[in-house]
């Protein structure tokens, strides 16, 4: 028994390795837009930026990842990259960021709130804290669409504890 553990284990990690090549963009820069909406569908949204445009690719409403399709002036791929990140939202700035600049920088949230108790609207995304945590990041916007708070906190979604009884 103990001569078939190192073996299994290591099939075990290889399939691990290979498999987490799947979570690999599958597109890369350069390609053309026409290559990459092949690959990847529709996009959730599209956003106008400069002379080029970003593809939203968002999972859904419990997803926890929003991919960015940066294309470029010339219809080419400039970068893919996951936004549901503690560095994207740490680049909101208070008081500047507009909501139009929130969906360019991570795109639509899992859910929109508006509080009674303070003048705010919330927009929440579900996200991986340090791909570990699930997590929830609240960006709070006043009645002109400012940014005006960004909050973490643990996923309400995910805590099991409320259904004990």
């Amino acid at each position: 028994m103990k001569r078939l553990i190192p073996p299994l284990l290591s099939t075990v990690f290889s399939a691990l390795i290979l498999g987490g090549c799947a979570f690999a963009p599958a597109v890369a820069p350069g390609e053309p837009e026409s290559q990459v909406l092949a690959r990847l569908g529709r996009p959730t949204a599209v956003y106008p930026e400069g002379n080029g445009k970003l593809l939203e690719y968002a999972s859904g409403p419990f997803g926890q990842y929003t991919y960015m399709a940066r294309i470029g002036p010339d219809g080419n791929l400039i970068s893919y990259e996951q936004v549901l990140t503690l560095q994207k939202f740490q680049s909101i700035k208070v008081n500047q960021d507009t909501k139009e600049d929130v969906l360019r920088i991570i795109g639509h949230p899992t859910e929109v709130m508006r509080y009674a108790r303070i003048p705010f609207d919330a927009w929440n995304y579900g996200y991986k804290e340090s791909g570990v945590w699930n997590s929830m990041m609240t960006v709070y916007f006043d009645d002109q669409g400012i940014v005006r708070k960004v909050e973490n906190g643990p996923d309400p979604r995910y805590d099991d504890s409320r259904f004990k009884f």
